[in-house]
């Protein structure tokens, strides 16, 4: 089923700065040939909803590893049946 979703990740606790640990979560997006698009507070995503799932599973149990001990995520997703959702469509 395809969808699209917007994610935001965050780490609490790294400090003022969380860029390390963001390109890291746009890099594991990148690894599900997810498509995205990132914006200041959170990144735009479509694909499978399989893989956007699975994606966010994996940037958890990777940034944990990392040193993340608290990490909170955001997810809305959208999927429709009459047509397939992309960020394309989303575009003013």
């Amino acid at each position: 089923m395809k969808a699209t979703a917007e994610l935001q990740v965050i780490p609490i606790g790294k400090g003022v700065s969380v860029r390390q640990e963001i390109t890291r979560v746009v890099g594991l997006l990148h690894e599900y040939g997810l498509i995205i698009e990132t914006h200041a507070s959170g990144t735009n995503i479509e694909g499978e909803l399989a893989d956007i799932l699975a994606a966010v599973e994996k940037i958890h149990e990777v940034l944990h590893k990392e040193g993340c001990v608290p990490l909170v995520s955001y997810l809305k997703v959208e999927t429709r049946t009459d047509k397939a959702p992309t960020l394309i469509g989303k575009r003013l």
